[in-house]
């Protein structure tokens, strides 16, 4: 399984539907969405500024990611961003490659 960081911003419709569902309502429909994707919610924050909803979640790989980002979207009621999010030895074997580049200008 993989870790995504999904930003969540309501529309004035969707903030709509939080208010009428409350925090607990939403957690518990996010939880099902993502189970029924093979994933698993990790954490879901509220937040203040640009985005009006913070999850980390386990899914399967890329596409089950973007698979529920768009059903989300769909809904017209939110906007995501999604950030594929990568543990210590990930990065450790990504160092380890290597990449031949040149510097714009260079």
């Amino acid at each position: 399984m993989a870790k995504f960081l999904i930003r969540v911003g309501y529309t004035a419709e969707g903030l709509k539907g939080l208010m009428n569902e409350k925090a607990a309502g939403r957690t518990a429909a996010v939880k099902k969405a993502v189970a029924s994707v093979g994933g698993k919610l990790d954490a879901l924050y509220w937040a203040l500024g640009e985005d009006d909803a913070i999850s980390i979640v386990d899914l399967p790989d890329a596409e089950t990611a973007a698979a529920l980002g768009m059903a989300l979207g769909a809904s017209g009621l939110v906007r995501t961003r999604t950030t594929r999010l990568l543990t210590a030895d990930e990065i450790d074997v990504a160092l380890g490659k290597s990449v031949k580049y040149r510097a714009p200008g260079k």
